[in-house]
């Protein structure tokens, strides 16, 4: 499929073109319908909703509230009166508003009525649009605020709260992905050296984000989509889809630099590294579906968005990729680079470097830095044993916003429980017995019968505390286990308050089989791709390390509030419900990917070579690098969304940066090597009888076999001369042998005397090739026998079968 790609670029290009922009118009024409849909299945508050909607069978649109403070007098003072009243009654009139329900229409005056505080400086209008907040037109929102605001004078304040304003106030789709991919450039260009390499997973990313958010956007009017599912999916989406790039442009750029024409390159690019991408993607996508063991409605939608995104991001990175490396050519190098290679020819790609040498320290010291990584991970993950599950609300916003303002200044006037009122539903008319028991209840601040209506009575119930507080859940639990019970009556509580306890609770209870599956998951696709069961046992205690320390370092920045003002996310409050499920199942899936990368090549010097030392050394040597710079563009993706302006949004950023970084510059870095050095041959260890019976499933094709004799024959050596056309001894010349692939198997530096010897694994075709200063690099081939070969080398000139310039 590689080739065909290369080689039909411009077809697969059209290809991609017309869709990105025929998705792109049909989205965009069909708007969005996303719906946050809490249902929770035999849950109180779900029978709290269900009597609700049985009395109130037609519900009007999105009800938002304008809320104003004098700091002298009071608002029923003419003054005030004379603004507010003609800004309320041109709300009015606007075309979507339906009504607006004032403290001074006539029957509910000022002074003490429904609508102003008791000290008679605050007060505030109820407007209810003819739509829900997710269908309120933006045009609509900014007049209302403006009107409503305009009213405003010194010792007048206004400011406005609910779900149609918040939406307003968000900051505009778009700000932050931009400012994730202007550093994921940034990195790509450190790294590669060359616009057009930087260029390739950029377009790439952005090609596969598109086209998911706007057929998620379709995908809303057919199913339950929340509004941040199209936020995490293209958070995901950019973080995946530019990695996934980088594995295969990083491949492809190597291939090119040892000599493979482009074309050639492109295809073994996408037939290794690519495997690697599917493989990955394919991980990620089933951790996501993890999620609907929850069996939550809400969580649907995201699965839904998240892994429609991943899905389109492999997809574009196996089609779109290598069409666009056709395009480019040999443009995918720099300047530098490929005028470097018309000089010197195709050189060996060596480990040299602060790579080579941290894993050589790791090989040297296994015990200490292993403790030193645990240690670091364990005092991050403290925090994680206070996690409080919640849901954020307008009290989250920063203090700057009018939500926010709106907010404090109802708690100022009404009590911090007048922004979360209870609604305890009674499945008939006679509720006075039950009005009684919760006006003498802890907690409670002020209770109010409806009407009943349909034989359903609300009772609306204020409590003393904040929405979020500890107290407000016991004082639902209070009602639900002894108020309730102890009058007789048959009722619910519900409300906003009591739906997100709710979805916590479940989400909490439900949590520790979530992760359970996700781990044996992940152990059961390791123990199949590496044929080991100590391997995959070390991967899953990582990742449940990894995920404690994210989240510690969630819980200290978002609950705690350490640095929520420096990062300017709002006031803290508990950490949202749904977080810990999508950051599990986004941390176990990007986890895996860096843990195949790097255990893959591992596996494939041990299966070389049989020395685990070896193996872990060169593995982390080889790849430490890529991982690196992929986890660091990841960092700037996720870290980005502190800008999206929602605090579920920022949160998830932040802790998803935060276990890439530690992920990938703590665990594979530092911690699975030491480990894997200490544990020694024992991480390659596999019963017999389940070698037999486990499925075999190859993440990267093996090198073909040499054609002379098995690759697992005796082990040998090639020796010899390094010299002159003269006959002069050259000292300090590197030599290197590497496999027909182009991997290196061993490196040494001519002696005095002009002798080398190196070690070749056993009998078959090899590369011997030469690197010195001053002479051009040569590489030859060489066929080793059953014996040691002798091998005479000369760096200048053309031997026979010796490879130059890009032949």
């Amino acid at each position: 499929m590689a080739r065909w790609c290369y080689r039909h670029r411009l077809v697969v290009l059209l290809l991609w073109v017309g869709t990105v922009f025929g998705v792109g118009f049909a989205g965009t024409s069909a708007g969005t319908d996303y719906a946050n849909v809490f249902s929770l299945p035999d849950t109180d508050s779900k029978h709290a909703y269900d009597l609700m909607d049985k009395a109130f069978p037609e519900r009007a649109g999105d009800t938002d509230t304008v809320v104003w403070k004098v700091d002298e007098g009071s608002v029923d003072d003419d003054s005030v009166r004379s603004r507010i009243e003609p800004a309320l009654a041109e709300i009015g009139r606007m075309a979507g508003v339906g009504d607006v329900t004032s403290p001074y229409d006539e029957g509910d005056r000022a002074g003490g009525g429904a609508g102003v505080s008791r000290d008679g400086t605050i007060a505030y209008a109820q407007v209810t649009f003819t739509e829900q907040a997710n269908s309120v037109p933006k045009a609509l929102l900014d007049d209302v605020i403006e009107t409503a605001q305009g009213a405003e004078r010194d010792g007048l304040q206004v400011e406005l709260g609910g779900q149609a304003v918040a939406r307003d106030q968000e900051a505009s789709q778009g700000t932050s992905e931009a400012v994730g991919i202007l550093a994921a450039a940034v990195v790509l260009f450190l790294a590669f050296g060359s616009f057009f390499a930087m260029l390739l997973p950029i377009v790439v990313a952005v090609a596969a984000v598109g086209t998911g958010l706007m057929a998620t956007a379709l995908l809303s009017h057919a199913t339950d989509i929340p509004d941040v599912a199209p936020l995490l999916g293209s958070l995901i989406g950019l973080g995946v889809g530019i990695d996934y790039a980088l594995f295969i442009v990083t491949r492809h750029r190597r291939g090119i630099l040892r000599g493979m024409k482009p074309e050639e390159a492109a295809v073994t690019a996408l037939n290794t590294s690519g495997r690697a991408v599917l493989f990955a993607g394919g991980t990620v996508c089933i951790a996501l579906a993890g999620m609907l063991v929850m069996n939550l409605r809400f969580l649907d939608g995201v699965v839904i968005a998240t892994s429609l995104t991943v899905v389109l991001s492999v997809l574009a990175a196996v089609t779109l990729l290598p069409a666009l490396l056709g395009v480019l050519g040999p443009r995918v190098l720099s300047r530098r680079e490929r005028r470097r290679l018309a000089v010197t020819g195709p050189v060996p790609e060596l480990t040299s470097g602060l790579a080579a040498r941290w894993s050589a320290y790791v090989q040297r010291r296994p015990r200490s830095t292993a403790v030193l990584a645990l240690v670091v991970m364990l005092v991050l993950a403290i925090p994680v044993l206070s996690i409080r599950l919640g849901t954020s609300d307008q009290g989250n916003h920063r203090d700057t916003t009018t939500t926010r303002q709106a907010y404090d200044l109802l708690a100022e006037g009404f009590g911090p429980g007048f922004n979360g009122p209870l609604q305890v539903v009674v499945d008939g008319t006679d509720a006075e017995g039950l009005v009684s028991r919760i006006e003498s209840t802890e907690g409670v601040a002020q209770v109010a019968a409806v009407p009943p209506t349909n034989g359903v009575t609300v009772i609306q119930v204020v409590p003393t505390t904040s929405p979020q507080a500890e107290e407000t859940d016991r004082l639902i639990d209070r009602l639900r286990e002894n108020v309730i019970p102890a009058s007789g009556a048959e009722a619910h509580v519900g409300g906003v308050t009591a739906v997100s306890k709710d979805f916590a609770s479940v989400t909490g209870d439900r949590l520790p089989y979530f992760i359970a599956t996700i781990i044996a998951l992940g152990f059961l696709l390791l123990l199949v791709a590496f044929r080991s069961l100590v391997v995959p046992l070390t991967a899953a205690l990582m990742n449940l390390v990894a995920a404690a320390a994210s989240f510690g370092v969630l819980v200290a920045i978002f609950q705690w509030g350490w640095g929520t003002e420096l990062l300017g996310v709002g006031k803290e409050g508990p950490i949202a419900a749904f977080l810990p499920v999508i950051m599990l199942s986004l941390l176990f899936g990007l986890s895996m990917d860096y843990q195949v990368f790097l255990v893959s090549r591992m596996h494939e010097e041990w299966v070389h070579t049989k020395d685990n030392a070896r193996a872990v050394r060169v593995g982390l040597a080889e790849t430490s690098r890529v991982i690196n710079c992929a986890a660091l563009i990841m960092m700037c993706v996720f870290s980005a969304f502190v800008l999206s302006g929602e605090l579920e949004a920022a949160m998830a950023g932040i802790g998803l940066a935060a276990a890439v970084a530690l992920d990938a510059f703590v665990l594979r870095t530092a911690l699975v090597p030491a480990a894997m050095h200490l544990l020694g041959r024992a991480n390659w260890w596999l019963p017999a009888g389940l070698e037999r019976r486990l499925p075999h499933l190859a993440v990267e094709p093996r090198e073909e076999a040499p054609a002379v004799s098995s690759p697992d024959g005796p082990a040998s050596v090639i020796h010899g001369f390094v010299r002159t056309a003269d006959g002069d001894a050259l000292a300090g010349v590197e030599v290197t042998l590497l496999s027909r692939g182009g991997r290196e198997l061993d490196r040494v530096t001519s002696l005095a005397d002009g002798s080398y010897i190196v070690a070749v694994p056993g009998p078959g075709p090899y590369l011997l090739a030469t690197t010195s200063p001053g002479y051009p690099a040569r590489a030859r081939q060489v066929v080793v026998g059953e014996g040691p070969l002798v091998c005479d080398v000369e760096p200048v000139g053309a031997a026979e079968g010796e490879v130059d310039v890009v032949n």
